[in-house]
């Protein structure tokens, strides 16, 4: 339980609030689409600051994620510890329970479960978001494969990874239905 609560403290710290503030510049959760993460910082201040945003995000699930990979814990705990990292950068207690889609996050926690999942996962995302313009619509695409991938590269994880992407598909309902209407805001300007 103590990993699990661990998790999503760790989780709840948002890279992009913390990385607009060191660069002097205005809250990402009070402009643009007024998501805390990677393409909302993209869109309003480049990829220097989308970049450091992503590996941070990334980066702050991998500790915890690691000891309960190496304590050996069962798959299904070391899954429950990932999922409390998600919900940590979704619902984070630091900042009044508004946060991120946890796309970054659920790759940092891929890398340490299944890194050949994450990185395919990745490549996929880089492809649809690069060809559609959109990460909302390559956040989903991705969402959609990490499992199918798991089942063929590493079958014992395919129930966590699957639960990973369910959250990570239902913080993207509304940029679903946004783009549906032609309303989604493009990954660049």
């Amino acid at each position: 339980m103590l990993w699990i609560v661990m998790g999503y403290l760790s989780g709840s710290w948002l890279a992009a609030v913390s990385v607009c503030r060191w660069a002097g510049v205005a809250d990402p959760r009070f402009c643009g689409s007024c998501n805390p993460g990677f393409s909302n910082v993209l869109r309003l201040y480049g990829p220097r600051l989308a970049a450091a945003t992503l590996a941070l995000d990334a980066l702050k699930a991998v500790p915890v994620v690691l000891a309960a990979k190496w304590l050996a814990l069962p798959i299904m705990w070391q899954g429950l510890v990932g999922l409390a990292v998600l919900l940590g950068h979704s619902f984070p207690l630091w900042y009044g329970f508004r946060g991120g889609k946890a796309v970054a996050s659920a790759f940092g926690v891929l890398l340490v479960l299944v890194p050949s999942v994450a990185l395919l996962s990745a490549l996929a995302w880089a492809l649809m978001a690069w060809r559609l313009g959109t990460a909302a619509l390559a956040s989903v695409a991705s969402a959609l494969l990490a499992p199918l991938l798991c089942a063929w590269l590493a079958p014992a994880y395919t129930g966590v990874v699957g639960g990973f992407s369910l959250l990570v598909l239902a913080r993207h309902m509304l940029n679903i239905r946004r783009w549906r209407q032609g309303e989604e805001p493009p990954l660049r300007k």
